[in-house]
C-alpha cells in the first residue's frame, strides 16, 4: 500500500515539474532581432515600393511582437516575430522580382 501511494506522490512531483518548466518560457530575442533585420532587408530590397503591403503587415506583426514582449507573453511575441519575419521575406521576394521583371 505505501509504495502506490510513493508512486502516486512521485507521479504528481513529476507532473508538476513538467507543468512549471512548460511554464517557464523564454524571451525570443533571437526571433525579434531576426524579425527586425528581415524587415530591414526588405526596406533595402525596395519593399516600399514593390511590395509596400507585405512590408506593412510584417512591421504590423513586429509591433504585435513587442506588444506581447512587453507584457511577458513571450509565446504570442515569438508567433508574431516568426510572422514578421515570414511576412518581411515575402516582401524581399515580391521586391526582387518587381526588380527583374523592370530589367
Amino acid at each position: 500500500m505505501l509504495a502506490g501511494q510513493t508512486t502516486a506522490f512521485l507521479r504528481g512531483v513529476m507532473l508538476a515539474a513538467l507543468l512549471l518548466v512548460a511554464g517557464c518560457e523564454t524571451m525570443p530575442v533571437q526571433e525579434m532581432s531576426d524579425a527586425r533585420q528581415a524587415i530591414t532587408a526588405a526596406r533595402e530590397a525596395g519593399a516600399e515600393e514593390h511590395a509596400a503591403e507585405a512590408l506593412l503587415e510584417a512591421e504590423e506583426s513586429l509591433q504585435s511582437a513587442e506588444k506581447y514582449l512587453n507584457t511577458r507573453n513571450y509565446s504570442i511575441a515569438r508567433r508574431d516575430a516568426l510572422d514578421a519575419k515570414a511576412r518581411a521575406m515575402d516582401a524581399i521576394r515580391l521586391s526582387e522580382a518587381a526588380e527583374q521583371a523592370q530589367n
